[in-house]
């Protein structure tokens, strides 16, 4: 594939590297690093329909278990040969609801299922890895994302509690625990507590915490999307993707102990900028002043000198239902004087014009016009504190490295520039010898980033490795992995073959694909 040099001010981009077969650039630096091979891949169901989204792995037994919304079922795959994944059963979850997410520990599958009507509470039902029916619990309001804690004592469930299209109905969101330190087949609602945000309403808060729904309190409008565990499962983290915030749960008490808002990003320099439109005719990677809000998807965390990181994937969302939209694009707004002076022809369809931005906040001083502009997501991924201080950002350098290495693929032809970009979405966490790696999915580029991020003060780029062959049709069962919903990361002491790798779901092209770890050259090309 020919590779696009891309050349911009303060940015080093060095050549392709004939013995990889694979670029390198400025990002990387002499230092412990790996490479992504794909390896296999199973298909779970036609393109487009949901057949793979969240995966878990099962050490145990050497088979992921895959959420298929297209046959609402949990796949068992067997992976006991990576090179040559099988089906090994289904269990059929028609009976108990819409599942969402799987997650699993100790011989258990937990799997957390919405109800007929989303805005009601749903379950968590319980398996052993066979399959068979253990329990079920009953939980908040779409339970969208299921885990475990590190030592198995608990179940976590993120309940989204998202309102309903006219936004009539608006469930309160929560964090639901599950104490599992017994026999399963024994406990029951008493061993379920609910973690909310009651304590919050009525309270001030810090103001870069976006709480703006339709005459919605605190713990109506905090959405919980996804959960963190640290080490020692004494505290998770929960990323509010809507709201731009985190929040922090002591598991043993079962409450919020803060809530930790993320602020924004300027993409108004060269580190942090932004193909902002997709009528520019190509990439244009540039500066413009647009405020980038977090809103993470996946998050991870890990410790490094004794202390917890938080590792957030900025997808970016927004609230868009019929009864209540915040979005909009920049060239239907009313821009102030301020704005436009220095960017006369930012509403220009090949300027700013068709960003997606938010209305919440944008006029800052009521007088009907726009002051600041505030896109969804930041197109990066970052690496946090317990504090909220974010340590380290990625700013631009995912577009810059898609648009060098695969410009065929950038931003699906350029047409998601003027809303998420690449949207990373999938994270994962892996030590590989002494060093540790985020594995991060691009939800609409498809792919994989590697970055080592041993040192949250010293993270660099390693690889990404994307398998979509432009030039085939998307539902052509040789297109490769599209829309990378959720990653795992399989250490060598978990391996069947000693050998680490990662599983993709890849929720567009129905796929569970194998992608091979292995060590890679430290020396720069």
């Amino acid at each position: 594939m020919k590779i696009t040099k891309i050349v911009l001010a303060a940015v080093a981009i060095s050549t392709y590297c004939p013995q990889s077969g694979r670029a390198h650039s400025g990002f990387e630096h002499a230092g412990d690093r790996i490479k992504l091979s794909t390896l296999s891949s199973y298909k779970a169901g036609p393109f487009g329909s949901g057949a793979a989204e969240i995966v878990t792995y099962d050490p145990a037994t050497a088979r992921a278990f895959v959420t298929n919304s297209y046959s609402n079922a949990i796949d068992a795959i067997s992976l006991t040969k990576q090179s040559a994944p099988a089906l090994d059963f289904s269990i059929d979850m028609k009976p108990y609801g819409s599942a969402n997410s799987v997650a699993v520990k100790n011989g258990l599958l937990a799997v957390a299922v919405q109800a007929d009507l989303k805005q009601e509470n749903g379950s968590v039902i319980v398996f052993n890895t066979a399959g068979k029916h253990l329990n079920t619990f009953g939980v908040g309001a779409l339970p969208d994302m299921v885990t475990f804690s590190p030592d198995g004592k608990h179940i976590l469930v993120a309940n989204e509690g998202e309102p309903s299209d006219d936004y009539a109905i608006d469930p309160e969101g929560s964090i639901t625990l599950i104490e599992v330190d017994a026999d399963i087949t024994k406990l029951n609602q008493d061993n379920v507590r609910t973690v909310n945000f009651n304590a919050f309403d009525g309270k001030k808060i810090d103001p870069r915490i976006r709480i703006f729904g339709k005459n919605a309190s605190v713990s109506q409008d905090l959405e919980p999307e996804y959960i963190t565990v640290s080490e020692d499962s004494k505290i998770a983290w929960v990323s509010l993707q809507e709201n731009n915030a985190l929040a922090e749960i002591n598991i043993e008490s079962a409450e919020v102990q803060k809530l930790i808002a993320l602020g924004t990003q300027s993409h108004n320099n060269v580190e942090t900028a932004i193909d902002a439109s997709d009528r520019d005719k190509g990439i244009n990677i540039k500066a413009w002043p647009v405020e980038g809000m977090y809103q993470p998807d996946s998050i991870a965390s890990y410790r490094h000198n004794g202390n917890n990181y938080i590792v957030t994937a900025n997808e970016g969302d927004a609230r868009d239902y019929k009864g209540y939209s915040e979005e909009i694009r920049i060239a239907k707004m009313t821009i102030s004087d301020a704005l436009l002076e220095s960017n006369p022809t930012l509403k220009d369809n090949a300027a700013l014009g068709r960003l997606k931005v938010s209305k919440v906040g944008a006029d800052a001083d009521g007088d009907g016009k726009v002051d600041k502009l505030y896109s969804f997501g930041t197109r990066s991924f970052s690496i946090w504190d317990e504090s909220g201080n974010r340590v380290y950002d990625s700013g631009a350098q995912f577009a810059r490295i898609l648009a060098r290495d695969y410009p065929k693929l950038y931003n699906k032809g350029d047409n998601r520039s003027c809303d998420k970009g690449p949207e990373p979405e999938a994270l994962a966490l892996g030590t590989v010898g002494k060093s540790t790696y985020a594995f991060i999915g691009l939800e609409r580029l498809g792919g994989v980033m590697v970055y080592n991020i041993t040192d949250p003060k010293n993270v660099f780029y390693v690889d990404y490795l994307n398998n979509i062959s432009p030039d085939l049709e998307p539902n052509d069962p040789r297109a490769g992995d599209m829309a990378p919903e959720s990653i795992v990361f399989v250490s060598v002491d978990d391996s069947p073959n000693r050998k680490p790798f990662i599983i993709t779901a890849n929720e567009a092209s129905g796929t569970v694909s194998v992608y091979e770890v292995e060590a890679a050259e430290a020396k720069r090309h």
